[in-house]
């Protein structure tokens, strides 16, 4: 009988190739997902089961999850709290609570955790990746725990996503703690390793998925420009600590509003520390972990990944833009009401009726604005402000179309923001 398998986080940068390469090993892939659309989108034609895990931290909760399932690869994660996520939940409780439940069910498990996971550790990332590892051996499920270093796979998420935006800045590189040092694991020869795992070709107990040797983060950024084919950067432009500190609190307050920046703070303290690990142990069966320029040797880099690279730059400035103008124009209807309002009393609406109407568009330029920073309503916000746009092209056609000739171009303006709005709108699917 096919082994059937159990991955979480099947649609995430990780799981979402794991579940691939299970398939194309003939295995029989679920995949445990909290949105069964996004699962839809991404995973075509894969099987899933739909839970939360910050909802699964006793083992009662997994029975119905693990029916019929033979072994379960976890591939699940979150970098920081805030924004929907809950480490402690998600690494370590609803973790022990599945060793517990599979315990009984000799049913195996993978687990995909991190370089650098230690109860010791400056993050709480790591922290609790290494609670979650600990309470898996702890249950005696039959476990293959899996630390990766730093990710590089086709598509960028996280870390991968960060050293691509990176790499994408014209002319300089800006670089902070360029020497730190880094050992890398291509996407592919993890999905290997774990298919080793589940075929019986590696024994149960804890691996290290590194390159042997470390490169500096500065050379690890250099490469990743050289494979995305854009020019070497005239200029290394050191970022000084201050703006990187800032850059990283304002990163945490976005993430509390949903934003999952790869400039938080958990991620900027793991970089500091270096992303290093002990490539012995899998080195002793045989195994290899190909080296960063083999990694990207094997990816054929396309124009998508050159454009991707380029847009996930510009998306934050993007946002940014958009979020000022609709919040100022807001601000400038409320500050300057009676002047607003005297253009439509001369087009012969009644005073109250024109200031109601400047009032009640000015409320809604700002609330489209402020909606922007809130992750969850940001696409929402990009359509009503496209909508919004073509109300105020329509009306003023009808009732003051001499703005049209106006020499400072007020409606003319208005096309590109509409357009601005639609080309973030494409960028924040994150999926």
């Amino acid at each position: 009988m096919t082994t059937h398998i159990l991955v979480l986080g099947a649609y995430g940068f990780i799981g979402s190739a794991v579940v691939r390469a299970l398939k194309e090993r003939g295995y029989r892939v679920t995949g445990l997902v909290r949105n069964r659309r996004v699962a839809a989108r991404v995973l075509p034609n894969t099987p899933v089961r739909v839970a939360d895990l910050r909802a699964l931290t006793d083992p009662s909760c997994w029975s119905d999850l693990l029916t019929d399932i033979d072994v379960v690869v976890n591939c699940a994660g979150a970098l920081q709290d805030g924004g929907g996520d809950d480490l402690e939940a998600v690494h370590h409780l609803a973790i022990a609570a599945l060793g517990a439940a599979c315990v009984g069910r000799n049913i195996a498990v993978v687990q995909v955790s991190a370089v650098g996971a230690d109860p010791q550790a400056p993050t709480v990332f790591m922290q609790s990746k290494a609670r979650g590892d600990a309470a898996l051996r702890r249950s005696g499920v039959s476990l293959h725990l899996l630390r990766p270093g730093l990710v590089v796979g086709q598509s960028a998420y996280g870390g991968t996503a960060l050293l691509r935006m990176l790499a994408a800045v014209p002319f300089l590189q800006p670089l902070a703690l360029g020497r730190v040092p880094i050992q890398c694991v291509g996407l592919s020869d993890l999905c290997c390793v774990i298919g080793e795992t589940i075929d019986g070709q590696l024994a149960p107990g804890c691996y290290d998925l590194v390159e042997t040797h470390p490169r500096d983060l500065a050379g690890v950024v250099a490469s990743t420009r050289a494979w995305l084919g854009f020019e070497p950067a005239r200029h290394l432009v050191e970022m000084p600590g201050c703006l990187i500190k800032g850059s990283s609190h304002a990163a945490d307050l976005l993430g509390h509003l949903g934003w999952r920046s790869p400039l938080r703070s958990t991620a900027l303290t793991v970089l500091r520390d270096g992303i290093t690990g002990d490539p012995s142990a899998y080195a002793a069966t045989g195994g290899r972990i190909r080296p960063l320029p083999e990694i990207y040797a094997s990816q054929n880099c396309t124009r998508a990944e050159r454009q991707e690279a380029r847009l996930s730059l510009l998306m934050p400035l993007i946002l940014a833009v958009l979020c000022i103008f609709w919040c100022i124009s807001g601000v400038i209807g409320l500050l300057r009401m009676d002047t607003a309002a005297e253009v439509l009393r001369q087009a012969g609406w009644g005073p109250s009726l024109a200031a109601a109407s400047v009032l009640f568009w000015s409320i809604a330029d700002l609330a489209l604005g402020a909606g922007l920073l809130l992750r969850r309503w940001a696409a929402r916000a990009c359509v009503g402000q496209v909508a919004v746009s073509i109300a105020y092209l329509l009306a003023a056609t009808f009732v003051v179309p001499q703005l049209w000739a106006d020499p400072l171009g007020p409606l003319v303006k208005i096309l590109p923001a509409a357009m601005l709005s639609v080309v973030l709108y494409t960028l924040l699917e994150d999926r």
